[in-house]
């Protein structure tokens, strides 16, 4: 990164060995407002008076809208009882981030660290217990070398930055990364992270080169500092389990510079269920620079009350229509993909379009964190290893109407390609070799005024109704899912592993997690870093 990252007061020293001692003697006592903190920071820090203006307690008029600012899930906003910080910090550069660790640690206050707070659960913003909450939002600068085919990423920039900024100097280069422009760079890349290309370059993880990380000592580390054992597991094992990653060196995957964006809709009485069976077999298995992200809700038959399934089919394909045309023809000919279906843009522009707008708007939007995303919902997500047979699907369609129409949706994103070839211990992320693609399952209850009205309870329950429905066709042994999309379902108790494994191994299957418990006890044996479903640490297991 730039000499911005270096810490730069000659103060330092003095600074870093204070903070030390000072927790060398124990957590002290925690006070209600917060001034035991603020007391830490003043007494530690060399510039205060600038360091002071980017810490929030409740008594802050901005305190409730720093919080709520990049929250994924309004559910748990809206709820009186959700728990907020004792404090907010809103660091702009590593010194600063520094005392907010090593003042949490003296004080006893957890630590929460967000980038983009799309987080399923909240975790990055909540707790049951006093914490601090590390909001890296200011520190997202991202600086892309065309030469090398890198950037260097800051830990609080979300996709849509570092993809504005790579398409400011290049339309031939990009990230191999996920499909919602405001999500955080920090939390997608220390999950794995999927996305339009995974098919071609593998994850956003697998592009990884280097970090700058800050241990529980406050240590600033890099891939060689750190060594090969922390490096995996930071890359797809939660890096919030081991510290505070502040910045990212990025791999740029070439790309064409035009890429084709199709959509198509095709309802049952269509032959959607057909088309769907077929895509199963021909796109995880088909030509890796076509993807095709499958959508699917419940919705009524013109002005009846008969319902129907629509399904949508949305597709990027690096390269030209004339090319795309006779490849889907050979492919998946049931689609009746047709020139009108199709445009052809930048990736950039594609990245616009999947968040639901015209290829014509603006670049500037993909900066702008603004999402069209509800942003009041619960997920289910699995991995698919067997196609789903057609008795299968009408069963699922069955199920799927037993759920109030429009607020209920099902997404199958392929994979296969590079991502079959990457063992899946190469880096926490498991799901690899044999998954035909995710099954995502989303219900919102955004015209709910919370998640505990009548309605509201309804769709959660037919949701996870609808998960132990579709059991018999997904992964087991373990049944996987998805780190990023994480699920408090699964349990969230530590005491031993038996009780940890009930959602360790289906993140990250046995081998890679039990790995990444004992990189846990060697770099943050007092377990520090911790918060539901973090990776434990136990005195033997």
């Amino acid at each position: 990164m730039k000499n911005s990252h270096q810490p730069t007061s000659c103060l330092f020293p003095l600074f870093l060995l204070t903070l030390f001692l000072s927790v060398s003697r124990g957590a002290l006592e925690i006070t209600p407002d917060g001034g035991d903190f603020i007391s830490c920071v003043e007494s530690t820090s060399d510039n205060f008076t600038a360091f002071s203006q980017l810490i929030y307690t409740p008594v802050n008029s901005s305190f409730l809208p720093i919080w709520e600012a990049r929250f994924r899930d309004l559910r748990l906003i809206n709820k009186s009882s959700t728990p907020k910080p004792s404090i907010i910090v809103t660091p702009d550069n590593e010194i600063q981030v520094r005392t907010t660790l090593l003042c949490s640690k003296r004080y006893g206050y957890e630590l929460r660290i967000r980038s983009g707070g799309h987080d399923f659960e909240g975790l990055s913003s909540i707790a049951d217990v006093p914490f601090v909450m590390l909001d890296l939002n200011k520190m997202r600068s991202v600086d892309v070398n065309v030469g090398k085919k890198t950037a260097w990423v800051e830990g609080g920039a979300v996709l849509g930055e570092v993809y504005y900024a790579i398409s400011n100097k290049t339309n031939n280069l990009y990230l191999a990364a996920g499909i919602c422009s405001t999500i955080g760079v920090g939390g997608y890349l220390s999950g794995g992270g999927y996305g339009y290309l995974i098919r071609k370059y593998g994850t956003g993880a697998d592009n990884v080169l280097d970090i700058r990380f800050m241990n529980v000592d406050g240590v600033i580390l890099n891939k060689k500092s750190m060594g090969e054992d922390l490096f995996w597991a930071i890359r797809g094992g939660g890096a919030s389990s081991f510290g505070i990653v502040l910045a990212w060196k990025l791999r740029l995957v070439p790309v064409p510079e035009l890429v084709t964006v199709f959509s198509v809709n095709k309802t049952l009485e269509e032959g959607a269920t057909e088309i769907v069976h077929k895509f199963q077999y021909a796109i995880p298995n088909g030509d890796r620079n076509l993807s095709i992200r499958v959508g699917m809700i419940n919705t009524f038959i013109g002005n009846t009350t008969m319902q129907t399934i629509t399904v949508m089919f949305q597709g990027l394909y690096l390269g030209r229509i004339d090319t795309l045309l006779p490849l889907m023809h050979q492919t998946l000919p049931e689609l009746n993909l047709t020139r009108e279906h199709c445009e052809e843009m930048t990736m950039a522009q594609s990245s616009i379009v999947f968040n639901g707008l015209p290829s014509d708007t603006p670049l500037e939007f993909l900066r702008s964190r603004v999402t069209t995303l509800t942003r009041s919902t619960k997920s289910k997500l699995d991995y698919v290893r067997t196609p789903i047979p057609i008795h299968g699907l009408n069963k699922i369609w069955t199920k799927f109407f037993e759920n109030e129409v429009g607020t209920g949706i099902l997404f199958m994103h392929p994979f296969g390609g590079r991502n079959d070839k990457i063992s899946e211990t190469a880096i926490p992320y498991p799901h690899r070799a044999g998954v035909l693609y995710q099954f995502h399952q989303l219900i919102s209850f955004s015209d709910q005024a919370s998640d505990t009205t009548p309605a509201s309870l309804r769709r959660i329950n037919w949701l996870r109704s609808f998960n132990d429905f579709i059991a018999p066709y997904v992964s087991r042994n373990p049944r996987e899912a998805y780190l990023n999309y994480n699920d408090l379902d699964f349990g969230f108790e530590a005491g031993s592993y038996e009780q940890a494994s009930a959602w360790g191994e289906r993140y990250w299957k046995r081998h890679n997690f039990k790995k990444l418990i004992d990189i846990k006890a060697k770099t943050d044996p007092e377990n520090f870093f911790k918060h539901p479903q973090s990776i434990p640490v136990f005195p033997k297991y």
